[in-house]
């Protein structure tokens, strides 16, 4: 019952369809935003793959891989594997965007290197975000609707509770995206490899990327806002 009164709850979604709105316009901002630095050659004339090399040596990094990847925006540090992998775009371009893209993923690797403790937090979330993903919004279903029978919405603040932890991984995510993109740009500016416009445009390019995770974070606060005042007025009702 309570499954066929969300699909009329005009509330819900309402917010579902702002949270793909964000969702989608983040996406585009980042894909045009890449697409227009893509087509400015740094003045050093260094590739996103010599860039990561050059930094991670710098910082006295030894023991992490950089290679290509298929794809484009698929860039990505994995620290499981100590694996720096550069969507083939960055990996051989020389562009603004493609060493701003690299320097900020170089930033991850330096922040595993360094132990930097919201990193450390959010690889240790993972698996529980990632249960607490697929379970959450079943047990608050399941619970609200056992709550006509039980008087208990137990079962509902259980499936709440597991839900925000997706919550957390993508706020905890900000910070991480936050400090890699600045240690990016003070390592670029530092080094001399980007000079004033072309800085310019990687920070910008960087700021398009973070908008990712921020409609991200806000679309998932959103979700758990609604279903806490859903399951309070519930409990109030009951």
């Amino acid at each position: 019952m309570l499954a066929i009164i969300l699909t009329f709850d005009p509330v819900y979604w309402l917010i579902l369809g702002v949270g793909l709105v964000l969702s989608l316009w983040a996406s585009a901002r980042v894909k045009s935003t890449f697409a227009r630095y893509s087509q400015i050659r740094s003045r050093s004339g260094v590739t996103g793959a010599q860039v990561a090399r050059a930094i991670l040596q710098a910082n006295g990094i030894h023991d992490v891989t950089v290679e290509p990847v298929p794809g484009a925006l698929t860039d990505h540090y994995d620290p499981r594997s100590k694996t720096l992998r550069l969507s083939e775009p960055v990996f051989h371009s020389d562009s603004v965007a493609a060493v701003g893209v690299a320097a900020h993923e170089v930033g991850h690797a330096i922040q595993h290197a360094t132990r930097y403790a919201a990193l450390q937090f959010r690889s240790a979330w993972v698996p529980v975000a990632g249960f607490g993903s697929g379970l959450g919004e079943i047990l608050i279903l399941i619970g609200m609707g056992m709550a006509a029978f039980s008087g208990s919405m137990t079962l509902a603040w259980i499936g709440l509770a597991l839900f925000a932890t997706t919550t957390v991984f993508t706020l905890v995510t900000l910070p991480v995206e936050f400090d890699a993109s600045k240690r990016a740009l003070v390592t670029l500016q530092h080094s001399g490899v980007l000079v004033d416009d072309e800085l310019a445009g990687a920070r910008t390019v960087l700021n398009a990327a973070a908008l990712t995770y921020v409609a991200a974070a806000a679309a998932s606060l959103m979700q758990l806002l609604y279903w806490a005042f859903l399951i309070l007025g519930s409990s109030r009702r009951e």
